[in-house]
């Protein structure tokens, strides 16, 4: 049966509740600390001020998948 999923879909172990909550606040730190950076450190990293906002206001579930596994 071929579901279109690919073999590591398929048995890839489903992370916990408390470890998918943890992820989520991790992530809103995360993106609350780049919004608070002054421009200075914003352009030691790459990134302008309205860059920084649009990823401090992306909603939790809108996150690359690296970071969620």
């Amino acid at each position: 049966m071929n579901t279109g999923l690919g073999h590591a879909a398929l048995t890839a172990p489903r992370r916990s509740l408390m470890a998918r909550i943890s992820s989520a606040m991790a992530l809103h730190r995360s993106r609350a600390r780049l919004a608070s950076l002054d421009a200075h450190l914003l352009d030691d990293i790459g990134l302008d001020r309205r860059t920084a906002e649009a990823e401090a206001n992306r909603p939790l579930w809108d996150a690359p998948a690296s970071w969620t596994k």
